[in-house]
């Protein structure tokens, strides 16, 4: 019998401790995928800006204008939306299944329309695992406090 609860008690671990590897794996890709967006959204860079976006994004602005992937992509490439740097901050990523959350507060300098400004947001973004890589599908920006 004290075999049998040992033999349970091991295997119960193992599961445990390869989901949680799964999650670290998949929390870094997720992460991946945010910094990639990041770094696009500074640069300008339509390639990378198109590889982390889906087809069907939903891009919701703190003043509650909202824009789809081509509005996005156009505004970001155009610098119409200027981004000269921009600060990811206290980031929490949760999956579930096939879809991630990403909370964090986004402080940036901007240049748009030749005007400078000092912005901190709180966004929300959810991303969609499409076949094998993780596309975001919707970002909700808020103003934080």
């Amino acid at each position: 019998m004290k075999k049998i609860i040992l033999s349970l008690l091991l295997i119960t671990s193992c599961v445990f401790a390869k989901a949680q590897e799964t999650a670290s794996k998949e929390e870094t890709e997720v992460a991946a995928v945010v910094e990639k967006l990041r770094e696009a959204m500074i640069s300008g860079n339509k390639s990378d800006l198109e590889s982390v976006v889906s087809a069907d994004l939903t891009y919701g602005h703190s003043g509650g204008k909202i824009q789809n992937k081509a509005a996005f992509v156009a505004d970001i490439t155009s610098k119409r939306s200027d981004f000269k740097t921009i600060e990811l901050t206290k980031q929490s990523i949760t999956i579930q299944n096939n879809v991630a959350i990403v909370r964090h507060v986004l402080i940036a300098d901007t240049n748009d329309g030749g005007k400078p400004a000092h912005i901190s947001l709180g966004v929300v973004l959810v991303l969609k695992k499409e076949k094998k890589d993780w596309k975001i599908i919707a970002r909700r920006a808020f103003h934080a406090d």
